[in-house]
């Protein structure tokens, strides 16, 4: 527990400069490292770490999506984006076919959507930040929501869990700490928009209702927490305990942002939908 605690003040400095700046490219190099980190991360889980036909198109593609983001916007970076990956994807299936059974087509499968996925999530982070004119204060939410659900999902299990939630996937997590993160993370996202109303709001910007902010709390925290059950059950079904190193008592990358990429997708649907 103090390793953890320790980590995560650590990573919280370190990572803090990368917010004061994000209005400058500090962010976007930022999440394209940890986009990078995370194809190593999922490459080595799935065993494909070491075949460099893989790794020459995957870790270039993952690099340039938040970076293209900044530059040019969603909507081309989105265009852009999805033509790079078909023809990415099918890159990869003839690195398979080809392989003479050496990459086995269901390992470069759960690769490829992994890494699209973690992509996508970290992408998410430099849209929200810049789609919106009060970007640079609401793309906080995508840590508020993944880190107060995390926290309080745990102290809430802790203090009160009695039911298990998914045992075959991670013994310790309750119905009864799930509940706590939902709550509690909706809380959150009203306590963010009262500050954001009342202190951040732009000049003729528009008001975040509160009652938006309800649903969006509680689908944001039930999204965290199915994002980082599903990375448990990839590493499960691989037979490793982290992804990486990078973080002690945490693991690597995408263990410790599992929940954030989640919740950096579904909010950068949900609230690019409802405030652009």
């Amino acid at each position: 527990m103090l390793k953890r605690v320790l980590t995560s003040i650590v990573a919280v400095v370190v990572f803090l400069p990368f917010l004061i700046f994000s209005h400058t490219l500090a962010l976007p190099i930022a999440m394209a490292i940890c986009a990078v980190i995370g194809v190593w991360e999922v490459l080595h889980c799935v065993g494909l770490h070491k075949n460099p036909w893989l790794a020459i198109p995957l870790y270039p593609f993952a690099a340039a999506m938040p970076l293209l983001v900044r530059a040019h916007g969603v909507d081309v970076t989105l265009r852009g984006g999805m033509i790079a990956f078909l023809l990415v994807m099918l890159y990869c299936f003839a690195v398979s076919v080809f392989s003479k059974g050496k990459v086995k087509t269901s390992d470069m499968c759960t690769a490829l959507m992994t890494i699209l996925y973690s992509t996508a999530g970290f992408a998410g982070v430099i849209f929200l930040r810049d789609f919106h004119e009060g970007g640079s204060a609401i793309y906080f939410l995508v840590f508020i929501g993944a880190w107060m659900t995390d926290i309080f999902a745990y102290f809430t299990g802790f203090l009160f869990g009695k039911h298990k939630l998914i045992p075959d996937v991670s013994p310790k997590k309750t119905v009864e700490g799930a509940l706590g993160g939902i709550l509690f993370c909706t809380l959150s996202f009203l306590a963010f928009t009262l500050v954001y109303n009342s202190f951040l709001l732009p000049d003729g910007g528009m008001a975040i209702p509160y009652w938006v902010m309800i649903p969006v709390g509680i689908v944001t925290s039930i999204v965290s927490q199915v994002g980082d059950l599903t990375m448990s059950v990839i590493k499960r079904q691989y037979g490793i305990k982290d992804y990486g190193w990078m973080f002690p008592g945490h693991g690597g990358i995408l263990d410790r942002f599992d929940s954030v990429i989640a919740v950096s997708v579904i909010l950068s649907v949900s609230l690019g939908l409802l405030l652009a």
